[in-house]
């Protein structure tokens, strides 16, 4: 594996045509987002997440918005907090999946945009299995477009929320924080994300999973990669566990998820190598076992439910923000 042909989405310049719009209208990765930008979104989240909290009543600041969710893959908790976040904005909100579209039939998948466009929607929110996918997409479009995964590119909002995450438990600070993430980077959108938005806000990034998942120059973004979990793990103060997808067995990449968890998954002993007040995170869905330990998942030092929560805050701020720049450029 290399870095820039096997996997270019993890060049040092997002390979050229992966990097963010610079309309705010779309978000598209936090690759090219510069730290101001980032804060300000991570501010306005933490308003929503403690107006959730207060259980304040929903907003109207998207009324008359329409937002249409295109999943062109299968999510559970993308697609039902974005869903949460806009209805509690007050949009109008229509769903769609590849099995049930005109794509599904032969149509192209901008056609299939271009056609709900007509339809007056205002913000498209796109998963897609092709990398550049919702960039794709966004430069045809008047509408906005929010990324919502895209293939082994970037998933932001994932992103936002694990820094939305560390953010509240790190009180504020990032410089300085030290975080693994375990698992299979080479073909993580969550990690890429995470890096990017980690490294802007100036913590430290260490990456340890097999040789077979760690892609070769991924030094080049600004991380180091640890050859064995354990010694990396020594005093952090987080650990993210990537979710192993059972056909990189198939593909010859890994032995078993059994050999897997005995030398990369995070469990009871391993949580203590961490900071006293170190945590342990996790996009889900999780592989009991695997990648973690149920007594990890379900631990005190878990904040993996909490990220979910954090999920529909974000969105929240990255829909509004969205509206806003449409309205703007109106």
């Amino acid at each position: 594996m290399t870095l820039t042909h096997a996997h270019p989405a993890l060049a040092p310049n997002g390979a050229g045509r992966f990097a963010a719009r610079p309309a705010a209208r779309h978000l598209l990765g936090l690759e090219a987002m510069d730290r101001d930008d980032l804060l300000r979104i991570l501010d306005e989240a933490e308003r929503w997440r403690e107006a959730m909290d207060a259980r304040e009543p929903d907003s109207r600041e998207l009324a008359g918005i329409t937002v249409c969710l295109g999943f062109f893959e299968a999510s559970t908790r993308t697609r039902v907090s974005f869903e949460l976040a806009a209805t509690r904005l007050g949009a109008r909100v229509v769903t769609f999946s590849v099995g049930e579209s005109s794509t599904a039939k032969g149509e192209t998948l901008l056609d299939t945009v271009r056609v709900l466009e007509a339809m007056r929607v205002d913000l498209f929110v796109v998963r897609h299995p092709a990398s550049g996918a919702p960039g794709y997409i966004a430069d045809h479009l008047h509408a906005g477009v929010i990324n919502a995964g895209d293939g082994q590119h970037e998933h932001p909002t994932q992103g936002l929320l694990d820094l939305l995450t560390l953010r509240r438990v790190w009180k504020g600070r990032f410089e300085g924080r030290r975080i693994v993430l375990v698992g299979d980077i080479a073909h993580s959108r969550v990690a890429r994300s995470a890096i990017h938005g980690l490294r802007t806000l100036g913590a430290h990034v260490t990456v340890a999973g097999p040789p077979t998942l760690v892609p070769a120059g991924i030094e080049a973004l600004g991380v180091t990669v640890a050859p064995a979990l354990e010694p990396a793990l020594e005093g952090v103060d987080a650990v993210m566990a990537l979710r192993l997808q059972r056909e990189r067995m198939e593909q010859g990449l890994l032995a078993s998820t059994g050999e897997y968890a005995r030398e990369w998954g995070i469990d009871a002993k391993r949580v203590r190598l961490l900071h006293e007040e170190g945590v342990v995170l996790h996009p889900g869905p999780v592989n009991r076992g695997v990648e973690l330990s149920p007594d990890v998942v379900d631990g005190q030092r878990s904040v993996i439910f909490d990220q979910v929560t954090n999920g529909v805050a974000v969105r929240c701020a990255v829909l509004a923000r969205c509206a806003r720049a449409l309205a703007e450029a109106a």
